[in-house]
């Protein structure tokens, strides 16, 4: 089976606010599977629902992996929220579906995250530094929001003129390619 597609910007299916998930069904189970296979693939620390076309609300997030490290430790989070934000801290992002970006973010430095499991369980999980930057910026993604909506204007019209660059060279290079 082939995987889904991360989406990237700017489809706008990304500016999508997610709905909630009001049953874990044998589908959202398999996204949750598709989702976690595309995380480490690619490879990611984190991936939301909607950056593959799902407008739900269901997160995967593996802080502790890196490409090097065979041990994984998923989390998969569904109906995440964020609660009692505490302190600041500035985190360089990254983003999948934001390709050839990278830029200063400022979040809270601990959150509370409260979510359930694929079976049904309560979660509170007391995040700070970098889990708590991703599970951030993940539950913005089910909001619509990307991390460039949180740097300067600047910068991110700068980004967005790259990228419209970007697309439009490989829009040519494709139609210019000749048929076998």
């Amino acid at each position: 089976m082939a995987l889904r597609e991360v989406l990237k910007f700017p489809d706008k299916r990304l500016r999508t606010v997610s709905r909630p998930i009001a049953e874990v069904t044998d589908e959202i189970r398999a996204l949750a599977d598709d989702l976690l296979e595309i995380m480490y693939d690619e490879p990611g620390i984190g991936l939301a629902a909607p950056q593959v076309g799902e407008a739900v609300r269901l997160i995967v997030v593996d802080t502790e992996w890196t490409r090097e490290d065979t041990e994984r430790n998923p989390l998969v989070l569904v109906n995440p929220e964020v609660h009692d934000p505490e302190g600041r801290i500035v985190w360089t992002e990254g983003c999948l579906s934001v390709p050839d970006c990278e830029a200063e973010v400022e979040r809270a430095e601990r959150i509370r995250l409260r979510a359930q499991d694929l079976d049904g369980n309560e979660l509170s999980i007391d995040a700070s530094d970098l889990q708590a930057v991703c599970f951030q910026h993940e539950v913005d993604h089910l909001d619509g929001i990307l991390f460039i909506d949180r740097i300067s204007r600047l910068k991110r019209n700068l980004y967005v003129q790259k990228r419209k660059k970007q697309l439009r060279r490989e829009l040519e290079e494709a139609g210019s390619a000749t048929p076998a």
